[in-house]
């Protein structure tokens, strides 16, 4: 018998990474938010930092270590240019890639972008039982993300699988 599944609100936190934006202009960070609360989740928390690797690894470690936190989506700093440094600040934090992120954002983003797609660094992993998605700044790539991948990965109705039944498997030895 195939029963329904019932929802489950994840606590999750965004991390916009930018040197210029401030909570006025934070389009993307706000497009998260309005996808992750109509969706049914709740906002953990909401933080802008300036495009430093240490700054950022800083506040994605505080949340990794917030039990509270189930999921950390940060939005820029995943370009090419020198003062993007989001995957270096992030990657050594996690306990495991999840490869096929990027992978498929990619090639969902070149529905939309065409070639420009591969100047796009996004990572995901898991860290101390916390996934953690690195996406492009653009709000266009937010709103790609959220709604090709992460929004039902995050929904725990998702068949034949999804990241929210593996949560209480996350921090097996």
């Amino acid at each position: 018998m195939n029963q329904e599944r019932e929802f489950i609100p994840l606590n999750i936190a965004i991390l916009t990474v930018s040197d210029t934006r401030t909570e006025a202009d934070d389009i993307s960070g706000l497009a998260l938010v309005t996808g992750l609360t109509e969706a049914g989740h709740k906002l953990g928390d909401k933080k802008i930092v300036p495009d430093d690797i240490y700054q950022i690894r800083a506040i994605v470690s505080q949340w990794i270590a917030d039990s509270e936190i189930q999921i950390i989506i940060s939005t820029g700093g995943t370009g090419v240019t020198g003062r993007d440094g989001t995957p270096e600040a992030v990657t050594p934090l996690l306990d495991k890639l999840l490869d096929g992120f990027g992978e498929v954002f990619r090639m969902v983003s070149y529905q939309e972008i065409k070639s420009s797609t591969m100047q796009s660094r996004a990572v995901a992993g898991v860290a101390n039982g916390t996934y953690i998605f690195c996406l492009p700044g653009s709000s266009g790539a937010c709103r790609t993300a959220w709604q090709h991948l992460i929004k039902d990965q995050l929904d725990y109705r998702t068949r034949p699988c999804n990241l929210v039944q593996l949560i209480p498997r996350l921090l097996e030895k």
